[in-house]
């Protein structure tokens, strides 16, 4: 279910953007993802609630014990009820600024204030309105409920939008369909929990040291949920404040297809979660740091494919989907390919800290990288505008995020002595993705034959070939050189 909910994530919202572009303009695009960020700044309240609430279920289920449960729920509940004012509060407060963020190209037919009280009282809506019973079913490990019912009223929500916004042209129109689907969404949810799981209501009193060890564990998240937030928000932020709608709807483009490749990757690296979990309780650290080697061959390989295509297909998809006029140069491809490439070599890490259970050591390390991603945005966007915002991000991945995450999982679980021995390892795999990356853009660079279909389809064919081919040969030469290093040695 969770494959399918990412697919659908993918090819719904893929043809709403397209549907959007071609009936209402670029402009809805950049007003889209600009309240989108913000709103996500916003749910900054929630401040890891969710996860240390669900977290603090695991035991009393195990357990049966039905009355912690009920407990954790009310407070759950009571929690959810006071970000929903605090996101409402904060959010009205900031109402007379948002015209600020904007720098020009604001359709004629919008109030920015009304659309920004819409998507805010939608974002305050998920919190108000049941959503406390997510909690549920995410810790009896029925996610995959949550996701069909997900899929089924995003698909109603989609096709009222399409709808709305093909026959009525009305954007206004296209966000009250959003918090309609999403009243819809909390109350299925509802409902379905409450029929499956009768005997939990949301009532009873925790303990004193119960509610000290939850908030302790909000506390651990929260500097964690401000750095992921902030990261992933400035960017769009920034763009929209210094250069407009239209260029932010252009970057959202390419971006947009990088974020749905990205979610489908996730899918592998929350499969081996709980199993790494477990390995680095009942395993020895040799055996952890051996599967860590194993895991990083895979993902490289997968990742080092999915950075080939994107700098080889990028730009042909993007003349057939949006067309020349809202296409970026080769360059910020380049750019957005590096980005990438880091971004998931940076989750990989990040798997494995979680795993480890490193949140201490590790509270401060997402808030460093995302406050200096927020000051080079702002410093490097006025040098050289978009580019400059893919390459803070980049910088701030590669100098302060992954040094630090390997800096913890070398001192505190693994031998500082294996770390020389690991990014030998990562240097070797990036160089070998680079050849490929440059060898199969030259070839795909021949294809000279006409139509922009056929020269797509031309380019995925040596995609899938050439790379892999190249992977393939250079990780063989790279195990024979091992042993050949190993009998040397001997």
């Amino acid at each position: 279910m969770g494959l399918i909910l990412k697919l659908h994530q993918m090819v719904i919202p893929f043809i709403m953007r397209t549907v959007m572009l071609y009936y209402l303009g670029v402009q809805y695009l950049g007003l889209n993802s600009l309240f989108a960020s913000v709103l996500q700044v916003l749910n900054l309240a929630e401040l890891g609630v969710g996860s240390a609430m669900v977290f603090s279920m695991y035991k009393p289920i195990s357990d049966d014990n039905t009355e912690e449960i009920c407990a954790l729920m009310r407070l759950y509940k009571l929690y959810y009820r006071i970000i929903g004012v605090v996101i409402a509060v904060v959010g009205l407060i900031i109402l007379p600024f948002i015209p600020y963020l904007i720098r020009s190209d604001v359709p004629n037919d919008i109030n920015v204030y009304i659309l920004y009280l819409l998507n805010l009282f939608s974002t305050v809506l998920t919190y108000w309105l049941f959503a406390y019973k997510n909690c549920i079913l995410q810790a009896h490990q029925r996610v995959d409920i949550i996701s069909l019912i997900t899929i089924i009223v995003n698909t109603i929500q989609y096709a009222l939008q399409i709808v709305v916004v093909i026959i009525f042209r009305n954007y206004y129109l296209y966000v009250v369909m959003l918090i309609i689907c999403q009243v819809i969404n909390n109350i299925s949810t509802a409902i379905t929990v409450t029929r499956m799981f009768p005997d939990y209501k949301a009532k009873g009193k925790l303990e004193k040291e119960k509610v000290t060890e939850i908030n302790l564990r909000i506390k651990d998240l929260f500097t964690s949920k401000i750095g992921s937030v902030v990261l992933n928000s400035a960017d769009s932020i920034v763009i929209s404040a210094f250069l407009g709608l239209t260029a932010l709807a252009i970057y959202q483009n390419y971006f947009y297809l990088i974020s749905s490749i990205i979610a489908l990757v996730q899918i592998g690296f929350a499969s081996i979660m709980a199993g790494l979990g477990n390995s680095f309780i009942t395993d020895t650290k040799e055996k952890v740091f051996s599967d860590l080697k194993k895991f990083t061959f895979i993902f490289q390989w997968i990742i080092g494919f999915c950075t080939v295509c994107f700098l080889c297909l990028f730009q042909p998809f993007m003349k057939i989907w949006v067309g020349e006029k809202l296409m970026l140069g080769m360059s910020a491809v380049v750019f957005f390919c590096i980005y990438y490439y880091f971004y998931e070599v940076n989750r990989l890490l990040n798997v494995y800290k979680d795993a480890a259970g490193l949140w201490h050591e590790d509270r401060f390390r997402p808030l460093t990288a995302a406050l200096v991603n927020l000051f080079l945005n702002v410093l490097l966007i006025n040098v050289w505008g978009l580019y400059g915002v893919i390459l803070s991000t980049v910088i701030a991945i590669l100098f302060v995020e992954m040094p630090w995450l390997l800096h913890n999982l070398f001192t505190v679980f693994f031998e500082h002595n294996r770390l020389n021995e690991y990014l030998k390892r990562l240097i070797y795999y990036f160089i070998v993705t680079v050849g490929a990356a440059i060898i199969t853009y030259l070839l795909c660079s021949l294809v000279t034959i006409d139509g922009k279909w056929q020269v797509l389809v031309v380019r995925l064919m040596i995609c899938v070939i050439v790379p892999n081919i190249i992977f393939l040969f250079f990780i063989i030469v790279l195990r024979n050189l091992n042993q050949v290093i190993s009998w040397y040695k001997r």
